[in-house]
């Protein structure tokens, strides 16, 4: 490990808006922090937002300067794309911003029922391929898992430049009736619904630069409402 990426990992460590539990810590169990994100971290009873896989945390660095009145977790399980969201919220004096280094997998392990408002998952890996399909973040799998914290009717976005992962995600919330309020499969070529679509992460303005498409998906999640798997229909017929 270089001294460079050593320092960050130290530093990192030293942040009190960065939480770094063990495998142990979460695997099968809840962490301290559920249910307290406000009352203890944030001090404060606004509404939560989570952008999951934030990578370097400029969408959710972006989104808390933007909304102060709102609480934002950036969740990534690299420590050192972490470290720089971590620092930039820190020398810009962001209290409403915090980030948490886990696995996706785990995350019914830190927050209670209707604990969370809101999510953001800005350009994730897409696991291309039809058998890979159960490990983007928007599969049902994965949707299921956020119906236990996330409020009913709960906003979830999804920004890619990566169309297999749009047209899945658009399938997956029309076969469950699941409200879309906006898609686009080129955001930039339309009249934006609202500017903090304009924010724009390291990756998305490589994707720009190299003139491909940046894909848009924002639906409404229903708590009562078990997500199916399409492509499970498609099987057995």
């Amino acid at each position: 490990m270089g001294k460079n990426k050593l320092a960050r990992w130290t530093e990192l460590g030293s942040f009190d808006n960065v939480i770094q539990p063990t495998i142990r810590d979460v695997s099968g169990k809840d962490h301290p922090m559920k249910g307290k994100w406000n009352k203890e971290l944030f001090k404060n009873e606004n509404p939560i937002v989570l952008e999951l896989g934030c990578g370097k945390g400029e969408y959710a660095v972006g989104l808390a300067t933007r909304f102060p009145e709102k609480n934002y977790i950036g969740i990534d399980i690299k420590g050192a794309r972490i470290w720089r969201g971590a620092k930039t919220s820190n020398e810009q004096k962001l209290s409403n911003i915090a980030f948490l280094r886990t696995r996706i997998e785990f995350i019914n392990s830190f927050f209670i029922t209707d604990e969370v408002d809101e999510i953001w998952i800005t350009f994730p890996d897409p696991h291309p391929g039809r058998s890979n399909s159960n490990k983007r973040l928007t599969s049902p799998w994965y949707l299921n898992s956020y119906r236990q914290f996330l409020k009913n009717k709960g906003i979830i976005h999804l920004k890619t430049d990566n169309t297999e992962l749009y047209n899945y995600t658009k399938t997956v919330a029309c076969y469950n009736d699941l409200e879309i309020v906006f898609s686009s499969n080129d955001l930039y070529s339309e009249d934006l619904p609202d500017d903090i679509l304009s924010i724009k992460t390291h990756y998305e303005k490589i994707f720009l630069k190299a003139a491909l498409k940046i894909n848009y998906i924002t639906f409404r999640l229903d708590k009562d409402k078990i997500i199916e798997d399409v492509s499970r229909k498609e099987k057995s017929e």
